[in-house]
């Protein structure tokens, strides 16, 4: 299902073109419709930032109360600049809707989620949301998990039990796990909660339902980046200037 949003013709590079695909489809299509009086989950990532600029517009212009609630200290900064209603799940445990973006989104709207590092707080903040929606560029559409995202399924973990952990995942199911390395810091990435992340860079497509269950249940590890039966819809900004919407399939 497409739906048309106006061509472009100014994008001259390739990364021209995906940020314009990211203000097109948070732009003109934020999909939430926030109603006076909702609590917003705001997730992370660059497209969000797209989306949360074209959010505090309409609070301004149509005089909207809403309070939002963040998944990562990044998403935090980005309310706080915009002036937006900061709350949290202490206050607000129950949420209307969370928007967020996705590093891969599969045929059946499982999703890789948790390059930028914020997966265990990303999947609260959706799982307290009566509605999710995913707003990506087209790089992230696939047919299979692994298929544009190279990068391997990120499990956040507790630091002392990285190496068993690995050990573990790549003994049951394959494929190679990777410490995740800080950029500009001696050292591995830390989470906004303190733990370490691996990244499994799987060989083959398996049934994620299962694998999820299994990696989750290794003593250790707090989190996975797979989203499963999560989200309600995606939308996808196009080379074309289109936006597509995926829904989940229907069994």
């Amino acid at each position: 299902m497409n739906g048309n949003c106006g061509k472009f013709n100014n994008c001259a590079t390739a990364e021209g073109t995906v940020k314009h695909c990211k203000r097109l489809n948070t732009g003109t299509r934020l999909c939430l419709n926030p109603q006076n009086n909702y609590v917003v989950g705001v997730g992370s990532g660059s497209t969000i930032v797209y989306a949360v600029d074209r959010l505090a517009e309409r609070v301004q212009q149509e005089n909207l109360k809403i309070v939002c609630v963040p998944t990562s200290f990044q998403a935090r900064q980005l309310i706080l600049k915009h002036g937006l209603p900061l709350s949290d799940l202490d206050r607000h445990p129950e949420l209307d809707v969370a928007i967020d973006g996705a590093d891969e989104v599969d045929s059946s709207l499982t999703l890789i989620k948790g390059g930028g590092g914020c997966l265990t707080q990303e999947k609260i903040v959706a799982d307290c949301a009566r509605h999710f929606i995913v707003i990506a560029d087209y790089r992230k559409d696939s047919k299979c998990l692994g298929q544009q995202w190279k990068k391997g399924i990120p499990v956040e973990v507790i630091p002392m039990a990285y190496v068993p952990i690995g050990r573990d995942i790549t003994r049951r199911f394959g494929g190679e796990v990777v410490l995740r390395m800080g950029v500009s810091k001696a050292g591995p990435v830390v989470t906004d909660n303190s733990n370490f992340i691996l990244d499994w860079k799987f060989e083959k497509v398996h049934n994620w339902k299962e694998v999820n269950m299994a990696i989750k249940m290794i003593p250790g590890v707090v989190e996975t980046g797979l989203f499963i039966d999560m989200a309600e819809r995606v939308y996808f900004g196009m080379q074309d200037g289109t936006v597509r919407i995926r829904d989940p399939p229907i069994h």
